[in-house]
């Protein structure tokens, strides 16, 4: 194949990717306009879910698009279980569960790389589909244990020190929080399968990986986080999402 024939075709494919981009922004925009007075995400964070939407859609196909939806509905629903009670307590989520910019891209950036990763020439994408479902597996791993932790754990514990501490407290397990991570990162390994994203054999193995990045995430959360005046909750999500998603791909390749 000569240089002018090489050109044409990365133009071609250049051409088609952003036809596709145009397409998907105007289709999240319109589906974002529908259901923004939900109440899951800020204004901003509105905005953000569009940005992501949009990248989503455009590098790995609404597949990865109804993923992600369906990882921000199981989220948000298990958020609003007991709220009452963990907000008497002050342990709720801010903003009446409201996520904003901060944990859209907290949760999504590793999963939003991985499937614009899928685009380079020659990328391995089955191998970087199974680590965007690892990252979100563990973050919704990570949102179910501390959200039935915090309403429902009868003991809470430090990961690190094992001695008793308050609910709500940052790297604190109880067994109640501790199986509802074991269930949220299953749930979203088993949507991943059903929207083709990995194949039915790897449910195991990314489960396996994601519950096990939630028990490292309370290990820095307690032990890193008091220390390092950077490591925000956010950034501890993103870290999550590295660990479940690397992981996965190293084990699987």
């Amino acid at each position: 194949m000569n240089n002018n024939s090489t050109t044409e075709l990365i133009s071609q494919g250049v051409g088609g990717w952003l036809t596709g981009a145009l397409a998907s922004a105007l289709i999240n925009g319109l589906l974002i306009l529908l259901v923004q007075r939900l109440p899951l995400l800020t204004k901003a964070g509105w905005f953000h879910a569009w940005c992501l939407g949009t990248l989503l859609a455009a590098s790995i196909g609404w597949r990865g698009w109804w993923a992600v939806v369906l990882y921000l509905a199981l989220g948000s629903a298990v958020t609003k279980l007991g709220f009452a009670k963990k907000e008497s307590l002050g342990i709720a989520e801010a903003r009446g569960g409201r996520r904003g910019p901060e944990n859209v891209w907290g949760s999504a950036a590793t999963g939003a790389l991985l499937a614009l990763a899928t685009l380079l020439p020659g990328a391995p994408k089955q191998l970087l589909l199974s680590g965007f479902v690892a990252s979100f597996a563990a973050k919704l791993g990570d949102t179910f244990g501390s959200e039935i932790g915090k309403r429902w754990g009868r003991s809470t514990v430090s990961l690190s020190q094992w001695k008793p501490v308050p609910p709500g407290t940052d790297g604190a397990v109880s067994l109640e929080g501790t199986l509802a991570s074991l269930v949220g990162s299953l749930l979203f390994s088993a949507v991943g399968w059903a929207l083709k994203l990995i194949p039915a054999g790897q449910i195991p193995l990314i489960t396996a990986v994601a519950f096990f990045a939630c028990l490292i995430e309370s290990l820095i959360g307690a032990e890193l986080q008091p220390r390092v005046s950077w490591l925000s909750n956010e950034a501890v999500n993103g870290l999550l999402t590295v660990i479940a998603a690397g992981l996965a791909m190293v084990l699987l390749h």
